[in-house]
């Protein structure tokens, strides 16, 4: 397993809220000894002369395979946090997204690693992207 580690500067990333029916799509952060640590919202680093918007899309892409809509204006916030003792600092714009609406549950994502967690009654237990897509399971909105 790689051990994932902050960036040793200042990072800018585009954040994508997906909610259907109160619940919220993340994906898991693991510590290095494979144990859930927390959840996060999909999303990723802003490349250099890329909008926060193009970046949200993109991101998307690239981790589920569909083109989101960004909805509304991000909110614009600075994380910093540590992780195995080592710090981090983004600066992170944070918007909702819409998936299109011909998506079909039955797409799977192209890979395993991009989970849930469910904050409901199976609190702690994580479930595959397909199940996302097919409306079952997620952090519920407080």
């Amino acid at each position: 397993m790689t051990k994932w580690r902050p960036h040793p500067r200042i990072r800018v990333v585009a954040i994508g809220l997906h909610w259907r029916g109160g619940r919220l799509l993340v994906a898991e952060v693991r510590d290095d000894g494979g144990r859930i640590k927390g959840v996060r919202p999909l999303g990723g680093e802003i490349e250099f002369g890329e909008s926060w918007r193009a970046a949200l899309v993109r991101e998307f892409n690239e981790e589920l395979g569909i083109d989101v809509s960004v909805v509304g204006e991000p909110l614009v916030i600075e994380n910093i946090f540590v992780h195995e003792a080592s710090t981090g600092h983004e600066v992170m714009f944070i918007a909702e997204v819409a998936f299109p609406d011909a998506l079909s549950p039955a797409r799977s994502a192209s890979t395993s690693a991009r989970t849930m967690e469910s904050k409901s009654s199976r609190a702690g237990s994580t479930l595959p992207i397909s199940t996302w897509r097919a409306g079952r399971g997620s952090i519920r909105r407080g």
